[in-house]
């Protein structure tokens, strides 16, 4: 199926008004990203370009540019949401658990929420066989866990149009993809439905920070307008909405940025009219509704 035969629209004001958990205005929803970049593949993303624009292999500069963030920047992650009671949700490749089993653990005894993100840092279009991806994915975490896998999110938010079938084959039952409202929406598949859950492509600082250069103020800046804009909204009878927040180790968990991003969940955390849910948590409000869309 075609994303559009999955998804029903429906306007906002068709949709009925969700009262937050204990009363809150906004959920946001945290969403950290962790990754195995292989220095035999070609690198996910580059900070530096070789000279002459020529792509070489091994990329050794943006393979360490990476590792940094599972090294060092991960950590100032952990310190932040500990910091502030924050528990948030884990998008891991399957891998991790086995190349990066410290960081694994820190985030599984921290009560942090594993997310599926494929199994190493590969686009899903480019693999021979997603849904032996998928179960090796979904396996390995909820192997470590003692938790099945739930929720998902295809590196680089990558789907074909066969991949929520096997999602939801697989026990999936939220995904991060189709990041097209601020509530939940259902999605159509042949094993049943399963959510779109309101991941964010803009409070995000891989298109922010790596694609738009902007500043360490930027991310901050735009989930400060998002959160006081739905917030208004809130108060003014159309609901509880949800907010996501994405971020990656090697690029805001860096000491010029992490300073910035501490002030932003401090000031969140600080409001009470907000929540911090993890997607489970988010998926269970949602249907407990009856919200159709």
């Amino acid at each position: 199926m075609k994303p559009v035969d999955r998804v029903r629209y429906m306007a906002p004001a068709d949709r009925p008004r969700h009262i937050g958990p204990k009363g809150a205005k906004l959920i946001v929803w945290p969403v950290v990203n962790v990754e195995n970049w292989l220095i035999d593949n070609p690198m996910p993303r580059q900070v530096l370009v070789a000279p002459t624009g020529a792509a070489l292999q091994p990329d050794v500069p943006n393979w360490a540019w990476h590792e940094y963030g599972m090294r060092v920047g991960f950590w100032r992650f952990h310190a932040l949401f500990e910091r502030l009671g924050i528990r948030p949700t884990l998008s891991i490749n399957g891998s991790v658990i086995d190349a990066y089993p410290r960081v694994a653990t820190a985030a599984r005894d921290a009560g942090w929420e594993f997310m599926g993100h494929g199994w190493f840092q590969v686009p899903t279009h480019r693999l021979a066989d997603q849904r032996a991806m998928i179960e090796q994915t979904t396996r390995a975490i909820a192997d470590f866990t003692g938790k099945a896998c739930t929720g998902w999110l295809g590196p680089g938010l990558t789907e074909t149009l066969e991949t929520a079938d096997i999602l939801a084959e697989h026990g999936v039952r939220w995904t991060g993809d189709f990041v097209l409202d601020d509530l939940p929406a259902r999605i159509a598949t042949t094993h049943g439905e399963m959510l779109a859950m309101p991941y964010s492509v803009e409070l995000n600082d891989i298109p922010v920070v790596m694609i738009q250069y902007h500043d360490e103020q930027e991310l901050p800046r735009r989930a400060r307008l998002a959160a006081a804009r739905l917030l208004q909204e809130a108060e003014a009878s159309s609901g509880c909405k949800v907010m996501g927040i994405a971020i990656h180790p090697y690029i805001t968990g860096v000491p010029h940025r992490i300073e910035a991003l501490e002030a932003l969940y401090a000031e969140l955390a600080a409001d009470p009219r907000i929540a911090f849910l993890q997607g489970d948590e988010i998926a269970d409000w949602y249907l407990a509704s009856g919200d159709p869309a």
